[in-house]
């Protein structure tokens, strides 16, 4: 199923879908028809128990080159403005850290201001080699949304987050990479093919283990130890009983490849 007209292009298949930003002329600035857009094509696909992984990309030669300023340029509100925009992103951010699917970054060229927020907010990133990191809101007199200031400090530490947010340099991919920005970085005329490929990857495996690892990780900095220990045993309890837990089981004696359907 695809949608190929609007500011976001929609399709699925095979467990897996893709929401794929579609302003390329405008290097897929998020003014409010876009985060509508996005925001609804998120709930669609958070409401579709079928879907395994979603992949977040993007038409044209950039990923997201930031929020629209626009939209605050002719504003008599700006507060009221800020929300309007940032809510429907700020909603579908929710949604998706919330569901049991696996979230797929795949990024090139400009990832700045929103775009990088967004990039660093999915569970997985794979970035093309063309790729450019900014976090650029200081440039503009504004702190991050979009969970920037979530995302950041939980992937390189405070103090490198500080200096990523307050300076906005620039980070190519490999710095990226070596950072821990991006999971994989590959060459531009590659990021399709390996992002397809991962997100395959992610889509035959067992939907309810991945669910449990997504929410363990994604909690843990927030509980004590003896609250993370006590959700993983309950975690693990909740995936022995399934089927695919057997599966895996009787897989690994017979020295073959488990097949996970996802009970």
């Amino acid at each position: 199923m695809q949608t190929n007209d609007g500011p976001v292009i929609y399709s699925s298949a095979d467990g897996i879908a893709e929401i794929r930003f579609n302003r390329p002329d405008r290097l897929n600035v998020l003014d409010l028809e876009m985060a509508q857009a996005f925001a609804a094509a998120v709930e669609r696909v958070t409401a579709d128990e079928t879907l395994r992984v979603v992949v977040i990309s993007s038409e044209g030669r950039a990923f997201v080159a930031g929020g629209d300023l626009a939209h605050f340029r002719t504003s008599q509100d700006r507060r009221a403005a800020a929300a309007e925009l940032i809510d429907p992103l700020h909603g579908a951010l929710k949604m998706l850290a919330a569901a049991p699917l696996i979230s797929l970054g795949s990024v090139k060229g400009a990832v700045a201001g929103a775009g990088m927020s967004l990039a660093l907010n999915f569970d997985l990133l794979v970035a093309a080699d063309d790729a450019t990191f900014n976090l650029a809101y200081a440039r503009i007199g504004a702190p991050p949304d979009c969970g920037g200031s979530w995302a950041l400090p939980r992937l390189v530490g405070v103090r490198r987050a500080l200096e990523i947010a307050l300076l906005s340099d620039t980070v190519d991919a490999d710095e990226a990479l070596r950072l821990g920005l991006a999971n994989r970085v590959v060459p531009r005329d590659q990021l399709d093919a390996e992002t397809a490929r991962l997100a395959a990857r992610l889509a035959a495996g067992a939907p309810m283990a991945q669910a449990r690892i997504k929410e363990l990780m994604r909690t843990s900095l927030g509980n004590a130890y003896a609250e993370q220990l006590d959700a993983e045993a309950q975690a693990f309890g909740d995936c022995a009983v399934t089927d695919d837990f057997s599966e895996a089981v009787e897989a690994f004696f017979a020295r073959r490849k488990p097949v996970f359907k996802g009970v």
